[in-house]
């Protein structure tokens, strides 16, 4: 089926059996991220300053870029199934065990090791999709693979930060219970997914894809630049909120307010997105994340948070999906683990630099933190918008030039 023709009830129709199980799964998952929107809060909570409360993010963020490196590899040697199931119920081990830390050091070690095993099943879990669905539908597919993501979203800090008002402990415990419930999932349903060859999936690996692939690299500086701009919501966006007075409960709304936003409009979005090549598109969202953090020097008023939410959240439901799909059609059958790895650990690497860097410039201020945000996003978009190799961005591999445009995916 060519999907830049098909309706999105055709393009969803269309998807395997197999891909709306990993839905569903990651839907249950995402619905239980209670702790990490919240840490920063509950770090503050514990007496720590704001500079403290960076570090346990910063660690989950380490922990992330391992799981990156790491999931990819197990993705592709020992099967997609088995690593999300690994990976899930080693989470929920991890995430008890940060429940009951003590001192700024536990704390800072459990985080790290919850980020390493709680984030592991990505790149697994992007394979497996790459793997059940052709090329030509899988911008719907990633389109809705985020929307069970952000659909999880929508609902889940809404319900931590209830939950917050009574307990931190029951967001960790309900953390944990979530993990569970998606590893049940995969270990019963899932289906396998292809399995790589046995090379040598490591960081020099890694390395070596981004040397010999220059539209790889050029997707990865990209979205590295956004990446710290984005992560903000996880950390810095917290504390501008509850310092213009609003609740946790407020933050937990936005939160959900932006998954909710995702679910009712990024799958529409991709009926018109899938027209257009996917750098142009790229760079459009980027210039929109940065526009949106960079709003945050306006007056908090809570329509006008809700503004701040609206813009940063179109820029990811424009962006997010294209780029996803465009690296998947990128990746060599055998090496998807390894390419989605490598995308997935751009973002480890933001989330491990971006909450550290950000809670550095608003403790020295505010409106250098929000300008930067804006800039950056504009870098971002310079970036991923510009030749390399001598040769347009705009190509997409496999395909001539009288097959290019306009292209779903690249």
């Amino acid at each position: 089926m060519n999907e830049k023709n098909a309706s999105l009830k055709e393009s969803l129709g269309a998807l395997p059996r197999g891909a709306w199980i990993l839905f569903f799964g990651t839907f249950l998952n995402k619905f239980g991220t209670f702790v990490v929107p919240f840490l920063a809060i509950y770090m503050t909570r514990l007496g720590y300053s704001v500079a403290q409360a960076g570090l346990p993010i910063a660690a989950y963020g380490i922990g992330t870029l391992g799981a990156c490196l790491l999931g990819g590899t197990l993705a592709d040697r020992i099967g997609r199934r088995k690593t999300i199931v690994l990976s899930m119920f080693s989470a929920a081990a991890a995430m008890l065990c940060l429940s009951q830390a003590h001192g700024l050091p536990m704390i800072i070690l459990f985080s790290g090791i919850a980020g390493l095993t709680g984030e592991l099943y990505r790149p697994a879990s992007s394979a497996l999709l790459a793997d059940l669905v052709p090329a030509g539908q899988r911008l719907t597919a990633y389109a809705a693979y985020r929307m069970s993501f952000n659909a999880g979203w929508a609902f889940g800090p809404a319900t931590a930060g209830l939950l917050a008002k009574k307990s931190f402990t029951l967001l960790f415990l309900g953390d944990a219970a979530t993990s569970v419930l998606f590893g049940l999932v995969a270990w019963f349903a899932l289906p396998t997914g292809l399995r790589g060859a046995r090379s040598a999936g490591s960081l020099m690996e890694t390395v070596r894809v981004l040397r010999d692939d220059h539209r790889l690299r050029q997707v990865v500086c990209a979205c590295l630049v956004i990446g710290v701009v984005f992560v903000q919501v996880f950390s810095t966006m917290s504390l501008e909120i509850t310092r213009s007075g609003f609740s946790a409960a407020t933050y937990g709304l936005v939160i959900s307010f932006n998954g909710l936003l995702v679910v009712l409009c990024e799958l529409p979005l991709t009926t018109i997105t899938k027209r257009y090549p996917a750098r142009p598109v790229i760079a459009v969202g980027f210039l929109l994340i940065g526009l949106g953090f960079a709003s945050n020097l306006l007056e908090r008023t809570l329509p006008l948070l809700m503004l701040t939410t609206c813009l940063f959240t179109f820029g990811e439901m424009i962006s997010m999906p294209v780029t996803g799909a465009y690296v998947a059609d990128l990746a060599p059958e055998s090496r998807r683990g390894l390419y989605m790895g490598t995308y997935g650990m751009v973002w480890a690497a933001a989330f491990v630099f971006g909450p550290t860097l950000g809670m550095f410039l608003f403790a020295i201020s505010r409106t250098a933190l929000w300008l930067s945000c804006g800039l950056l996003g504009i870098v971002a978009a310079a970036i991923i918008s510009s030749e390399v190799g001598g040769r347009s961005a705009l190509r997409v591999p496999g395909r001539t030039e009288a097959e290019e445009l306009p292209v779903n995916t690249g």
